[in-house]
């Protein structure tokens, strides 16, 4: 006679908690994902072959021309850029650890001097030049 065990194992595996979990994180990594986005002024980068990538600040400065030039998407002069930079708190100029330059290549050379050097008296460090790098136009074409 053979006798049956009354105690059977329950072996259930309850995947609603580890869904909830795996969607909560996807919120959380969606919701502290800061996006960037930088203002759309058509402009000719300059090619280099050893640009190096630079991280996207907070800070992006435009420069088409002396008296056309961009402080995120607010609108400045080269005599008019120095305020703004000026009127910044100690700690607000602390939070940006790089500033982005983006100069057209039909740009003087003088007016990106200009712009260095009021970053620079304004006490910003990390300053970079955006280029495009003539590596990744050999492998999409020329633009």
């Amino acid at each position: 006679m053979e006798f049956g065990r009354r105690l059977k194992p329950a072996v259930h595996l309850d995947l609603i908690p580890m869904i909830d979990v795996v969607f909560q994180l996807v919120l959380f990594f969606l919701v502290s994902t800061t996006f960037i986005i930088t203002p759309g002024i058509n402009l000719n980068l300059p090619r280099s072959q050893t640009s190096e990538p630079v991280l996207v600040s907070k800070m992006v400065i435009t420069v088409l021309s002396e008296e056309e030039i961009y402080l995120n998407k607010v609108r400045y002069t080269l005599r008019t850029l120095e305020p703004p930079l000026a009127a910044m708190t100690r700690e607000q100029k602390e939070q940006v650890s790089s500033v982005l330059i983006e100069g057209d290549e039909r740009v003087s050379y003088r007016t990106l001097i200009g712009v260095l050097d009021i970053l620079r008296k304004q006490g910003f460090r990390g300053i970079g030049l955006k280029t495009m790098d003539l590596r990744l136009l050999d492998k999409k074409g020329s633009p």
